[in-house]
């Protein structure tokens, strides 16, 4: 027999052991959250090597542990008080506009809902701080001013202060030591507090650029979906909003989509004097829906109709086809065991004809025209999904004709799920893009950021049309201090850099190969190195093919505290790297081994944080 059940028995006549003994104060006997079963003898193959981290794999899922490790039995504590988890409410009148809600990281994950006026108005999980918090999460309450809302959460210990540790204010909490963390991006923007992913609905419009994300707002880790909402005038100063967009109910989450300007009211939405902007977004329980704004993008109503289009998929990302005077909905559309994009028209947003499909493709899905070498009189259509390698073709507002690709797009460690900007003003007529860096921030009160906004250009070369990734002209703006040379012969030895110290660069430079063996760069202790006999440029563990130019190799280098972002030859060679390196060896180094290189050209540019 497995020595399942006579571990059970054990632990039983453990626990009945414990209960008889007398202390004035809970004792805890096993939490189960090490690696291993510490002093507890594991028999029979009834156990795995330590605690299990939560559901595992082909599982049913486990819920309500505590912390974040489990046997069979979890947190057998000994105590003179009988502990219960119990549905616990507390109501508050509302008179500011925010709740501060305390968090504590691994802590037992209840299920929370806002009521007012007998009508649950929010409802989310919360990993809600019994005693001590890790940081506080605030929820945006204005639209409840004088009203009186009631606070549930669900499976809450006796011996818990979280619900009375709810607090009002009228700032969110801990703003003025925001974005100064020791883990907090300069130049990249994150949410001031929680999760997120995906960005979501990318759009300029009236002078703003709008950038809705996949975002948590009651925690560090995925959950929650909502839609997060900051907007720029100049893609590198960042403003956060309130949320723009709550789930429909608990389960129903809000995911990727894309966001259009309904300049001519094709959908009927307009109720004043300001254009809508229109969200295509994933409901989980309902299929692919569509919410409207009159206030330019801050606040969405969810059309009655929805779902739009109902099928296996989602994150649509909806364009407006010119030629065609129609709309088009590019969907990641899953037919197993095949996955893909599949394409729909419309003329109002709400009534979709599925009109083509394409194989190859995996979640958040991405349509563009590109003027190739940057004739505006000749174009291409370029597609992608969330790793970013994309194909070139045509498209004729229905279906999309490969003519080259699958081609790589980055090489580096943290890119996914990027999408490039609706409306852009024809002044303008850059394609500009944002992915989700995917770089995790432990021990800070927010997780995870979006990368730098890059140009994106189509342009010819030997092997064919090919897109290449530059960073927005705008992040100039944060230039300090310049340092400069030309023709810096570099040897092995002591480097010209070496006094230059900080973790926000902007660094150009022009490399003559010469005999060098390999060149480059250390930053924050990470290398960043050209190996000239392999032509291959790495950082880390990531690497990508290049070829010099006339013997000359071209390098932009961003540096934010959490990322290096690499761009070679003038973008073709795209290499985003998150590595967290804030205890890094702050001076710079230039370097070459194995020969002499010669920098023709060498520029290093302090930055200035976009958060002051």
């Amino acid at each position: 027999m497995p020595s399942l059940e006579m571990a059970v028995l054990g632990i039983l006549a453990l626990i009945l052991l414990a209960a008889a003994a007398h202390a004035a104060d809970a004792i805890r006997i096993a939490d189960f959250e090490g690696k291993d079963y510490g002093d507890w003898k594991v028999e029979g193959d009834g156990f795995g090597p330590g605690p299990a981290q939560g559901t595992l794999p082909g599982q049913m899922k486990v819920e309500g542990f505590e912390g974040k490790g489990l046997v069979n039995v979890d947190q057998i504590v000994q105590s003179d008080q009988k502990r219960a988890l119990l549905p616990a409410q507390r109501e508050i009148a509302i008179e500011h506009p925010y709740l501060h809600l305390p968090v504590k990281n691994g802590a037992r994950l209840c299920r929370m809902r806002f009521v007012v006026d007998d009508r649950t108005v929010r409802e989310f999980v919360i990993e809600l701080a019994d005693a001590e918090p890790d940081f506080r999460v605030s929820s945006d309450v204005s639209a409840f001013k004088g009203k009186r809302l009631t606070v549930h959460v669900d499976g809450l210990p006796t011996e818990s202060k979280g619900l009375a540790a709810i607090v009002q204010a009228d700032a969110v909490p801990g703003a003025d030591g925001m974005y100064k963390e020791k883990l907090r991006p300069q130049f990249h923007f994150s949410p001031r507090i929680g999760w997120n992913n995906d960005p979501n609905g990318l759009v300029y419009h009236e002078g703003e650029y709008h950038l809705y994300f996949q975002h948590n707002p009651y925690g560090w880790k995925w959950n929650n979906m909502h839609w997060g909402h900051a907007v720029s005038t100049d893609l590198v100063h960042w403003k956060e909003l309130p949320v723009a967009i709550y789930p429909h109910q608990f389960g129903d989450w809000v995911f990727s989509g894309s966001a259009v300007v309904d300049q001519e009211n094709t959908a009927g939405f307009k109720t004043g004097g300001e254009v809508v902007i229109v969200a295509a977004f994933t409901s989980t329980g309902r299929g692919e829906c569509i919410a409207y704004s009159n206030d330019r993008g801050r606040t969405f109503t969810d059309y009655e109709g929805n779902p739009v289009v109902k099928h296996s998929g989602r994150d649509p990302k909806v364009i407006w086809y010119a030629p065609g005077k129609h709309w088009v909905m590019a969907v990641f559309d899953q037919k197993e065991p095949s996955r893909g994009i599949a394409f729909y028209t419309s003329a109002d947003l709400k009534q979709w004809t599925f009109q083509s499909r394409i194989d190859g493709y995996f979640e958040c899905p991405e349509i563009f025209e590109i003027p190739v070498d940057g004739a505006k009189g000749r174009t291409k259509w370029v597609v992608y999904a969330a790793d970013g390698d994309y194909a070139v073709g045509t498209f004729d507002g229905k279906a999309f004709t490969a003519e080259s690709g699958k081609h790589k797009f980055n090489y580096g460690n943290c890119f996914y799920a990027s999408q490039t900007f609706n409306n852009m003003p024809p002044e303008d007529g850059r394609r500009i893009q944002i992915a989700w860096g995917r770089i995790a921030t432990p021990g800070m009160p927010f997780n995870q950021c979006m990368l730098l906004p890059t140009e994106l250009t189509l342009r010819t070369t030997e092997e064919g049309l090919r897109l290449f990734a530059e960073p927005v002209r705008e992040i100039e703006k944060l230039h300090g201090k310049r340092h400069a040379w030309r023709n810096l012969a570099l040897k092995k030895g002591a480097s010209p850099l070496a006094d230059i110290t900080g973790d926000l660069f902007d660094i150009r430079a022009e490399f003559e190969v010469g005999d060098a063996a390999q060149f480059g760069f250390t930053i924050l202790d990470t290398p960043v190195t050209y190996d000239a006999k392999a032509q291959e440029l790495a950082c880390g563990k990531c690497k990508a093919p290049l070829k010099p130019e006339a013997g000359k190799l071209r390098l932009r280098i961003l540096v934010d505290r959490t990322s290096i972002e690499i761009f070679a030859a003038g973008g073709r060679v795209y290499m985003p790297v998150g590595c967290i390196h804030p205890e890094g060896h702050r001076a710079l180094g230039v370097f070459a081994r194995g020969g002499e290189a010669k920098a023709v050209s060498l520029e290093v540019y302090e930055l200035k944080s976009a958060w002051e």
